[in-house]
C-alpha cells in the first residue's frame, strides 16, 4: 500500500478524533485493499461504523482488536451481498461462544451501559458475587424506570397521583405508612424467612395474601383499595414462577413488627426490543454488531432466505443403538429433500449416563462421536452444504456443572472432526446471528428445577401450561437461569452470558420435558424435547420464524 494511502488513513482518523496503533493501521490498509475501485468509500464506511460503536470503544487510541471486529463484519456483509448462495450457510451464520460474549454493566449515574475492560477471571474475587446480583438488579431497574406506569411526570402532579406509581427504596420504608411499591430480589436470609432486597436494604416479607397481577379484563371493579393495581398493568402477566433469586415488583405496606405485607406481586414489565436497541444504539450486547447499513442489507437478504432451515435435536444419546438408528432415519430424510437444512444443532446430553467422576467410559464416548461423524459423512449432500453445531448438556463431560459450560473437550470430539472437519463445538449457552436475527440456545433441564423452586403455585388465570410460565419467567427476568446459586451454580464473572437483554428474536430451550413452542410478546420460544426418549425434534425456519414440532 502506498505511503499516500497510509497518510490519508491517518489523517482521516485523526479528523474523527482517533489515533492508530501500528497493528490497527496495517489492518485498515489490508481492509481497504479489498476495494481497489472504492477505497475512499470503504474508508468512510469503516469510520462511520466505528463512530456508531464509539460507546463500546475502550479508548480513542485504536488497537488491532477494536478495528478487526468492524472490518470482519464489513467484509462478510460485502461477501454475503455479492456472493449469496441459497444452498450455502457459510456467510449467513455467526456462532458466538459464551466466553466471547461482551460484558457490560449499567451505570445509574451516567444512565448508560459501560463495557468491561479485559477478560473476566474464571475464579472471581468474593466481590464478584455481589456484583452479579447488583448487575442483575440494575438491568431490570433501568428497564422499569422507563415504563410509563413507573416514570414520574415532571409537571403533571394530578396525573402522578392517579396514573403512575413511584418505586420506593426498601430503606425508605422505615416509618412509612400506607401502600408502597418496591422492587427487590427474593432472598432467604434465614431458614424459612423470605426477604426482598434492593441496593439499599432488605425487608422480611409476608406472602400469605399475595396475588399475581391480573390483566385489566380480569381485574375486579376498581375501588380505592385496588385502584393502583387496576391501571398499572393493562397488559400485565399472570404467568411465571416466583422463586428465590427472582426480581419482583411488590405492592404492600409495612406492618408494625417491621414486616412488609405483600398484597400483589409480579415481574417487572418487559421492554420492546426495538426500544432497547434505539436507546443504547451502538452498544453490541449480543456479540455481533451490525451498522444501520448492514442491518438494512442483511434484512433484505434474510427475507429472501426462504429455504434456510435449522434442525434442532436435544438429548442425542450416542451410546444407544436405538437413538443412533432414529438419528440415521432423520439424516436419511433430509438428505433426500430438495434443499438440505443450513444447520443441524445437536444438544446434549450425548450419553445416557451422567459423565461425572464415577463415569469411566470416556474412550467409548470418543469412539461413539467417531461413529456419528461416519454417519454424517455418509450423507454427501448434508456434509457438503450443512453445518453441524454441538452444544453440551448438563451431564456431558466438562470441568464442572457450573454455567456457562465450555465446549466439549477435544479428546472427546477429535474422532468426529476427522470425518466432519467443519463441525462446530460451542458452549452452553451459545448465540447465533442469522443475518439480522438473534437466536439463543440453552440446554438445561430448567422446567423441572424452576417448578421445584417455586415459593407459591403459579397462577392459572392466563395459562396452566408450565412451559409458558417458564418462558414468561426468563424473559421478564432477562436471564436464562434465575435459580438460586445453591441450586444452579454460575461463574460469578460470567453471569452476563445468561442475560437476555435486549430480548433476542428466538430462544431455544433444550429440556427433557415435552416439546413445545410458544410465541410470547413477539419472542419465539421452543423446546425440541428429548430425542432419545420421545423421538421429537424441531425444524425451524428463521426467515419466517416458523417452528415445526416434529417426531418419528
Amino acid at each position: 500500500m502506498s505511503s499516500s494511502m497510509r497518510n490519508k488513513v491517518q489523517r482521516k482518523f485523526k479528523m474523527r478524533g482517533y489515533s492508530l496503533k501500528v497493528e490497527a493501521l496495517t489492518e485498515i490498509l489490508s481492509f481497504v485493499s479489498h476495494f481497489p475501485d472504492a477505497q475512499d468509500d470503504a474508508l468512510n464506511l469503516l469510520l462511520d461504523d466505528l463512530q456508531s460503536q464509539s460507546q463500546s470503544l475502550k479508548s480513542s487510541i485504536l488497537d488491532k482488536e477494536a478495528v478487526c471486529g468492524v472490518t470482519s463484519l464489513l467484509l462478510e456483509a460485502d461477501m454475503a451481498a455479492n456472493h449469496h448462495d441459497p444452498t450455502s450457510s457459510k456467510s449467513q451464520l455467526r456462532i458466538i461462544d459464551a466466553f466471547d460474549f461482551p460484558k457490560f454493566h449499567y451505570d445509574p449515574i451516567k444512565k448508560s451501559f459501560l463495557r468491561h475492560d479485559g477478560i473476566p477471571l474464571i475464579h472471581g474475587e468474593p466481590s464478584a458475587k455481589a456484583t452479579l446480583y447488583r448487575d442483575r438488579f440494575l438491568l431490570l431497574f433501568q428497564r422499569l424506570s422507563r415504563d410509563p406506569h413507573f416514570a414520574r411526570p415532571a409537571f403533571d402532579a394530578e396525573y402522578s397521583r392517579s396514573g403512575t406509581c413511584e418505586i420506593t427504596t426498601i430503606q425508605s420504608l422505615v416509618g412509612r405508612t400506607g401502600k408502597s411499591w418496591i422492587l427487590g430480589v427474593i432472598s432467604q436470609l434465614e431458614d424459612g424467612h423470605f426477604y426482598l432486597e434492593d441496593l439499599s436494604a432488605a425487608v422480611e416479607i409476608d406472602l400469605s395474601s399475595a396475588i399475581s397481577f391480573l390483566p385489566s379484563c380480569m381485574h375486579p371493579p376498581c375501588s380505592s383499595d385496588n385502584a393502583d393495581s387496576c391501571f398499572l398493568f393493562p397488559n400485565s402477566i399472570t404467568t411465571g414462577f416466583f422463586s428465590e433469586n427472582t426480581i419482583v415488583l411488590a405492592e404492600g405496606e409495612m406492618l408494625l413488627d417491621g414486616m412488609f405485607k405483600v398484597n400483589t406481586c409480579g415481574f417487572p414489565p418487559l421492554e420492546d426490543r426495538d426500544k432497547s436497541i434505539e436507546l443504547f444504539a451502538g452498544i453490541d450486547f449480543f456479540g455481533c454488531a451490525l451498522t444501520k447499513d448492514q442491518t438494512l442489507k442483511f434484512a433484505e437478504l434474510e427475507s429472501g432466505a426462504v429455504n434456510d432451515m435449522f434442525v434442532i435435536l436435544s438429548d442425542v444419546w450416542l451410546d444407544s443403538e436405538e437413538t443412533m438408528g432414529k438419528l440415521e432415519t432423520v439424516l436419511d430424510g433430509y438428505e433426500d429433500v430438495e434443499v438440505v437444512p443450513s444447520l443441524f444443532v445437536f444438544m446434549g446430553n450425548f450419553c445416557s449416563h451422567p459423565c461425572n467422576l464415577a463415569f469411566s467410559s470416556f474412550s467409548n464416548l470418543r469412539l461413539q462421536f467417531g461413529k456419528l461423524g461416519q454417519m454424517i459423512g455418509a450423507h454427501r449432500r448434508l456434509k457438503e452444504h450443512s453445518r453441524f453445531l454441538f452444544i453440551p448438556g448438563p451431564d456431558d463431560p466438562g470441568p464442572s456443572t457450573v454455567l456457562p459450560r465450555c465446549a466439549l473437550p477435544n479428546y472427546i470430539t477429535e474422532e468426529l472432526k476427522k470425518h466432519i472437519p467443519d463441525a462446530i463445538f460451542s458452549s452452553n449457552p451459545c448465540r447465533i446471528k442469522f443475518y439480522t436475527q438473534e437466536i439463543v440456545f440453552f440446554r438445561q433441564d430448567l422446567l423441572y428445577r424452576m417448578r421445584r423452586s417455586c415459593l407459591m403455585p403459579p397462577t392459572t388465570e392466563e395459562t396452566n401450561d408450565p412451559f409458558e410460565h417458564l418462558v414468561a419467567t426468563i424473559t421478564h427476568q432477562s436471564h436464562l437461569c434465575p435459580l438460586p446459586l445453591t441450586v444452579q451454580p454460575i461463574i460469578w464473572n460470567y453471569d452476563h452470558c445468561l442475560h437476555l437483554y435486549p430480548t433476542p428474536h428466538t430462544i431455544v430451550l433444550g429440556d427433557r420435558s415435552e416439546s413445545k413452542a410458544f410465541n410470547y410478546t413477539g419472542i419465539t420460544c421452543f423446546n425440541p424435547g428429548s430425542f432419545s426418549n420421545d423421538s421429537t425434534f424441531v425444524a425451524y425456519r428463521p426467515c419466517t420464524r416458523e417452528v415445526e414440532l416434529s417426531s418419528l
